[in-house]
């Protein structure tokens, strides 16, 4: 027999404290994911670097038969509205219903928080549940930052994680998840086992290219089998709801293995947790040191702009760590992607070699910033329309819409008309800045920047400069967590 499987997926990234939520209209354009589609057309992501694309080749190659219904992805911002969620969601479940199916598999992001629900995916297994009763496979993909819920353990046959940070192994993820599809439908339901961790974790300290994070992921992968998979999510630490933070789980044959190989790696997280702390600079602090790193230096020193990352619910148009290149003196500096439309339009209205005079930014109405009221020379215009070639979304089309770079002393800064997170060096070529060129680089990100451009910087620094997303999860307005869990690491517990 020829197992049919529901292949959709829905991904949303939620930070409740962001100033803009996300409608419809953020998912049918994508927003640096692949846009909407539908039916067939989901099948043209077998080739794109996201679990459903993964997971879509592996189970040609398992001999199954998808059937395809809808992939939306939409960047991170606050909350989902309560009709996007419905009418995506509803998609889903009409198709359940309807179809004639072995299984489901499910791309999702797993820390979505919407308007009329705190638990975004548990939610939608609650109610496919119901459409498809408990005998039918459920198998969901999860990105590393997953706020795994109760609800989502119980509704899914299986869950699996990314293992990167930066994503450079979505697509990968979905291929296991295609593997534990064949390992449910072939061995029947698995055992679960599952264990929370008792700290959150700051975003920047979940980067697996360093310490503790890389070496956690290498033990994970080294206790795994054919019969049991293993995820460990750090979380999402900027979604107020009571089961926000890290979790460890897996699935197998062996309940025994199963419940010894988590619990190994929760003891390793727990006895560690001093090393998941992360120091910050403040904007000052981070350019002195880029520039005195820069004077004796042949490679940019890279300084990531945390808390307005776009990533992870920032606006991308915070001025904090402009301002703070002006005021140090900082020379041959980027500054990448500020979201900033009038300023584009403006920019196209005067031409390449034109002055205008604005103000920069400073939209998100974030306590300590502001625009930056300021002449500026435009220097480089474009459609922004580029391919990326890093390795995290590789081959990936891009329209940024008009895209303007915009110099202010020894500041060249890169203003797009849609947002999108600096996660590869061609978003800053689309607006005429070579990045490998300059001294100093400020990216709007967190980690994913890591992976593309690491290979071209002298240093990477950590800035904390007002911003929607707030890096030290201890100094966000918690009102919903889980009392007793701690604030960071070694930090205090809410109550």
């Amino acid at each position: 027999m020829t197992h049919r499987i529901l292949v959709a997926g829905f991904q949303h990234e939620t930070n409740t404290f962001a100033p803009t939520k996300a409608g419809y209209e953020n998912f049918v354009r994508g927003e640096g994911f692949p846009q909407l589609v539908r039916g067939d057309d989901v099948l043209s992501l077998r080739e794109v670097n996201i679990p459903a694309g993964g997971f879509l080749l592996e189970a040609e190659r398992l001999g199954y038969e998808t059937v395809p219904v809808i992939w939306a992805g939409a960047s991170p911002s606050a909350h989902v509205r309560k009709e996007t969620y419905d009418r995506i969601v509803d998609e889903i479940l009409q198709a359940a219903a309807l179809e004639e199916i072995h299984g489901i598999y499910l791309d999702l992001h797993g820390a979505m928080v919407a308007e009329h629900t705190d638990d975004g995916e548990g939610t939608l297994l609650k109610r496919l549940r119901t459409v498809v009763g408990d005998n039918m496979p459920i198998v969901v993909s999860l990105d590393l930052h997953a706020n795994v819920t109760q609800a989502m353990i119980d509704n899914a046959d299986a869950m699996v994680a990314y293992r990167t940070y930066p994503h450079i192994d979505m697509a990968d993820t979905g291929k296991r998840a295609a593997e534990l599809m064949s390992l449910r439908i072939g061995s029947g339901k698995l055992h679960r086992f599952s264990l929370r961790l008792p700290f959150l974790i700051p975003i920047n300290g979940m980067c697996t290219l360093l310490a503790p994070a890389k070496s956690l992921y290498e033990r994970l992968e080294a206790l795994e089998s054919t019969d049991l998979s293993l995820s460990f999510s750090p979380g999402f630490p900027a979604a107020d709801f009571e089961e926000c933070g890290p979790v460890v789980w897996g699935y197998g044959t062996n309940e025994y293995d199963l419940q010894s190989a988590v619990t190994e790696l929760h003891k390793m997280i727990t006895d560690g947790e001093d090393y998941w702390e992360v120091p910050f600079l403040d904007p000052d602090e981070a350019v002195t040191l880029a520039i005195t790193i820069a004077n004796g230096a042949s490679k940019p020193v890279v300084i990531a702009d945390t808390q307005d990352n776009p990533g992870a619910g920032g606006d991308s148009n915070t001025t904090g760590m402009i301002k703070a290149l002006l005021r140090n003196g900082a020379r041959s500096a980027g500054v990448g992607l500020l979201w900033d439309p009038s300023a584009v339009q403006e920019a196209m209205k005067a031409g390449v070699g034109g002055r205008i005079f604005i103000a920069l930014g400073g939209q998100s109405s974030v306590e300590g910033d502001s625009p930056l009221e300021a002449e500026f020379e435009v220097i480089h215009l474009s459609n922004g329309q580029c391919r990326f070639a890093g390795p995290m979304m590789h081959g990936m089309e891009v329209d940024l819409g008009p895209v303007a770079c915009l110099q202010i002393e020894g500041v060249k800064i890169a203003v797009s008309s849609s947002k999108s997170q600096m996660l590869d060096r061609v978003l800053y070529r689309v607006a005429g800045i070579e990045p490998e060129n300059m001294s100093i680089l400020v990216n709007k990100s967190s980690v994913h920047f890591r992976a593309d451009f690491e290979p071209i910087a002298e240093r990477v620094l950590v800035a904390k400069a007002p911003g929607p997303m707030i890096a030290d999860p201890a100094d966000i307005p918690w009102t919903k967590l889980k009392k007793g869990i701690r604030l960071k690491p070694n930090g205090l517990p809410f109550n």
